[in-house]
């Protein structure tokens, strides 16, 4: 699959405002605002009504399927409303409203999770309501239940954090190393069949690596292995292949090939949980961009808003062109800043005009940079050009020809357009239409 020694080639600027500032806890907000949708899989199931009384760790709404995650109060006080939400990806789901009490009162039946083998540890991810926190938002218990199987021999750390702005995992791991210590060391108790770990971190942040070196001194078990700070070095079949030079083929998890991607915040997160019983209620983000005033490292309840945060950043210093959600390579375009944060929200970045990388678009000159950028050394134009054909049976066919399930949506491509193409919108629309295709296609045999 891949041909270049560094799949992740792309330069861009890091953008790493915030590096050198430790995570400011912000006061609890008069109301959060909880979607059901804060992972991949269904949606969570409300567990609570109008008018109830909840506390922080208490849980509000359950999984509603074996890909799906709970999720808990991130507040004290009531819950005012069950209503629908209209999300950034266009979808609606229902949402649970609570007004704060102000108190954050913990909920006082939380205690630590029995962990003593592989089995114990999943049921107590399921239950923790942990997602994958570097923004893929896969619930953990799906991805550790692999360990279950015996295969897997090398699990990958990913400390690469390679978009512009995001801090939140570096701070992770320059302010909870022995944190990030005692998860590995757990599934190094728990699973015998793993043999190593190596913790990739881009050659960016040399205080998270000498921060991860420090606290795991002397432990061959582990490697601290530096990388270069090349985009996108976090996805996780680039950083499988240059942390390890173990390929992941196409339509392969890298469990299929005996290694486990692990974002660094959540193998924090969930050390946390085995020792404290307090599920994922709050997490770090970075508020960040050329429009925010006092960028800073926010802990936050899920569920604030936006606005609830640029406040507490000191405002804005002019009318913000782009709100978005996540960092500006991978994230998408808030609604408002109305907007709650979720489980997944590694950063907010609002940004002006003269910074929003919006591109004028003109005609595609053929120039073939797209296809340069890529790390899976795909044709991301084509992908436009099959969603222009009127067939549709010809359309998909064209599409799954093009291997656009293989594309990660990194945002290469659309980054060294020099005609602006809307590449990611096209991908993402022909991406939904594939699979409603085939939906439809299955559901008639």
């Amino acid at each position: 699959m891949f041909k270049r020694k560094n799949p992740g080639n792309t330069r861009i600027p890091h953008r790493k405002n915030t590096a050198n500032l430790s995570p400011v806890r912000i006061a609890p907000p008069k109301e959060v605002l909880l979607p059901m949708d804060q992972h991949i899989g269904a949606p969570a199931v409300p567990v609570v009504k109008v008018g109830d009384t909840v506390k922080v760790g208490q849980l509000i709404a359950d999984a509603a399927g074996p890909v799906s995650s709970p999720i808990y109060a991130s507040v004290s006080g009531k819950v005012t409303k069950i209503e629908d939400c209209l999300r950034s990806n266009g979808r609606t789901v229902p949402a649970v409203r609570i007004e704060s009490d102000g108190l954050m009162t913990v909920f006082e039946d939380l205690t630590p999770p029995t962990v003593t083998d592989i089995p114990s540890l999943v049921d107590a991810l399921r239950k923790s309501g942990i997602v994958g926190m570097g923004g893929a938002g896969f619930p953990a218990a799906i991805k550790f239940d692999a360990l279950k199987k015996g295969t897997i021999h090398t699990i990958v750390l990913n400390g690469a954090e390679c978009e512009p702005y995001i801090t939140s995992d570096a701070r992770t791991m320059v302010d909870e190393p022995e944190h990030i210590y005692a998860g590995i060391k757990l599934i190094r108790s728990l699973a015998p069949s793993v043999k190593k770990c190596v913790i990739g971190i881009e050659t960016n942040k040399p205080e998270c690596i000498k921060a991860l070196e420090e606290v795991t001194k002397g432990d061959d078990f582990v490697t601290v292995l530096p990388l270069p700070s090349l985009y996108p070095q976090g996805a996780e079949k680039v950083l499988v292949y240059n942390a390890t030079g173990i390929v992941i083929p196409e339509n392969k998890l890298p469990a299929d090939m005996g290694t486990l991607v692990i974002n660094v915040t959540t193998l924090a997160t969930l050390a946390k949980y085995v020792e404290t019983g307090m599920p994922l209620v709050e997490r770090c983000l970075t508020v960040d961009g050329s429009a925010v005033k006092e960028p800073k490292n926010v802990i936050a309840p899920i569920g604030t808003s936006i606005a609830d945060l640029v406040e507490f950043v000191g405002g804005l210093d002019e009318k913000p062109c782009k709100v978005i959600m996540g960092g500006p390579m991978t994230g998408r375009a808030a609604r408002s800043l109305d907007e709650p944060i979720v489980k997944t929200s590694n950063a907010v970045v609002i940004m002006n005009e003269k910074d929003s990388m919006n591109k004028k678009m003109t005609a595609c000159i053929h120039c073939g940079r797209c296809v340069e950028a890529c790390p899976h050394l795909l044709n991301p134009a084509e992908f436009g050009h099959a969603l222009s054909i009127d067939n549709v049976d010809e359309r998909m066919a064209r599409l799954e020809a093009a291997r656009i399930n293989l594309c990660m949506e990194c945002g290469c491509c659309a980054f060294v357009c020099p005609a602006g193409r809307p590449f990611i919108e096209n991908i993402r629309i022909a991406k939904n239409s594939l699979r409603e295709y085939k939906a439809h296609k299955s559901s008639l045999k």
